[in-house]
């Protein structure tokens, strides 16, 4: 059986090349890919100037790493940066690097639809970085998913993709760069070509010439995250009365020896706390993975809210609800639920929204999930219950009311 290619052609089929189906079960998570032609005629929907100006407002995480040829070293600095610094820097070798610029450019985030190929609660954010020639943050690895979309300009991207690559880091460098890079791989790519790359391939970019690049992560939280926020929730959902208790008791042989049946009533107490229950499991991990990682929170930040009729009677004349950009959302199907309710209700399932988990049929909680807006039609559609659900997220501040001639002026930013 052949190995499956390194590079394709997606002009015919963007923007993998393939179907779904074969890029994941062929490439996810198991080998890198590039991909010419996966947005075929891309036209950069930001600018360098634009980011720039991003990169200077206070709440965007941004970063300016230029590189010394002489010394092989690298600096970083962190923003908000002055817009009065951009004019004067170097014609070379510096990057600056804007996170979740999807949040804050609703045309940049028009781009993600084409990513449905996978979980959207899985995307963590697009970065944009844009590089004057021989502009690189080194040669690194990254320990999530990454597809790496080449928007305008030109950049040489080299990859080491044989089993085994070295992984030490740099002990000189600030950043966490790579001791040693040899590459396997070596591209130019030019405007709608992009390259997957899964975990753990080593691979350094240098612009050829000014140069901007998507970069659409992946969120992949190590075990340590997952283990402390579970323990976090176990903890706090802890029934005070259930301890640690030994009925059993008999004479030690020796008083100061912890003994196995000792280890035995432990492991017996810590069991009691264990998330047996699906339902509680996935409650616990839908309020996690819905957490917006970044700094920014949602407020509502109206001092005078619309009623509810209010709304309603506008949406009813075309106005819409935006969703704020910073919230997360996804929705799961519940198992064990009261039968009266289920009855009631039809389907029940979870709605998760920015850690915050809602009840509701199955079908509301996937529309409102899918909504980035709603409008009349998916409004009228929703249930008592997920109407009142709306009407909360309206007030908690994730959906904004706007008329449809606003939307031609909208950013999408984030305005709180």
């Amino acid at each position: 059986m052949k190995s499956p290619l390194i590079e394709v052609d997606a002009a015919r089929r963007p923007p993998l090349g393939m179907p779904p189906a074969v890029f994941l079960r062929d490439y996810w998570q198991k080998r890198p890919l590039l991909i010419r032609n996966a947005f075929p005629g891309l036209q950069s929907p930001i600018q360098p100037e634009d980011l720039a100006g991003l990169a200077c407002e206070e709440g965007v995480l941004a970063r300016l790493i230029q590189h010394d040829r002489a010394s092989d070293r690298y600096s970083l600095r962190h923003g908000p940066f002055e817009e009065s610094e951009f004019p004067g820097m170097p014609h070379q070798d510096w990057t600056l690097l804007v996170q979740d610029v999807d949040k804050w450019d609703a045309d940049v985030a028009a781009l993600l639809p084409a990513f449905d190929f996978l979980p959207r609660w899985r995307i963590d954010d697009i970065m944009v970085s844009f590089a004057a020639p021989g502009g690189s943050v080194g040669a690194h690895v990254d320990q999530y998913d990454v597809f790496l979309l080449q928007a305008q300009g030109h950049r040489r991207w080299q990859i080491d993709a044989r089993p085994g690559a070295p992984q030490d880091f740099r002990p000189d460098a600030e950043l966490k760069l790579l001791r040693e890079f040899e590459p396997s791989h070596d591209w130019v790519l030019g405007p709608g070509d992009m390259l997957y790359l899964p975990p753990g391939v080593p691979h350094h970019g240098v612009a050829e010439d000014a140069c901007l690049t998507f970069s659409v992560g992946m969120r992949a939280p190590s075990a340590a995250e997952l283990m402390g926020d579970f323990i976090d929730t176990l903890a706090a959902e802890a029934d005070e009365s259930l301890r640690y208790h030994d009925p059993d008791l008999s004479p030690p042989a020796d008083p100061n020896e912890i003994d196995a049946a000792a280890m035995g009533r432990v492991v017996e107490a810590l069991n009691v706390l264990r998330m047996n229950d699906p339902d509680r499991l996935g409650d616990w991990f839908g309020r996690f993975i819905t957490v917006y990682r970044a700094a920014g929170e949602v407020s509502s930040g109206q001092e005078d809210p619309r009623s509810r009729i209010e709304i309603e009677w506008d949406l009813e004349r075309g106005a819409s609800l935006w969703r704020h950009p910073w919230s997360r959302m996804a929705w799961r199907k519940a198992h064990a639920q009261p039968a009266r309710q289920a009855k009631a209700q039809g389907a029940v399932a979870r709605l998760y929204v920015s850690g915050q988990e809602f009840a509701l049929p199955a079908g509301d909680a996937q529309a409102i999930s899918a909504a980035a807006e709603i409008d009349a039609a998916v409004y009228s559609a929703l249930s008592e219950a997920g109407r009142d659900c709306v009407q909360e997220l309206i007030a908690a501040g994730h959906y904004r009311l706007g008329l449809d001639d606003e939307g031609e002026d909208e950013d999408g930013g984030a305005e709180e």
